[in-house]
């Protein structure tokens, strides 16, 4: 795993090499966005994960707001209740790769690492 630049206090912890891909993945789009992170219903184990970026003007009272250097990742409420203490990294490798949920709060994750159960 990735150096960890969050703090513990912070809810979702973020690596630099997920920061770094997020950093490069908005400048791709060249949009004023934040990455929204959550849960929803579905998946092997009962909830996935959902991420994908969102426009700022979006933020609702709703949401907690984690920054990251400038970068914002916010999170509803609700699915934080599951989502609280999440590392969020991120591999490059060709397999297995890409952005990978270490939650504590899960009691059990499916093989794929998307989805897991409470």
């Amino acid at each position: 795993m990735t150096q960890t630049i969050s703090t513990q206090s912070k809810g979702i912890q973020l690596s630099d090499t997920a920061l770094n891909h997020l950093l490069a993945l908005k400048q791709q789009r060249g949009d004023e966005l934040t990455l929204r992170v959550g849960v929803r219903n579905g998946g092997c184990s009962g909830m996935s994960y959902m991420m994908d970026f969102e426009d700022v003007s979006k933020i609702t009272e709703h949401d907690e707001t984690f920054d990251y250097d400038g970068f914002q990742i916010i999170c509803d409420r609700k699915s934080l209740l599951y989502l609280y203490g999440l590392m969020l990294d991120y591999s490059n490798a060709l397999i297995g790769g890409g952005f990978q949920f270490t939650n504590p709060n899960a009691a059990q994750t499916c093989g794929c690492g998307k989805s897991f159960g409470v």
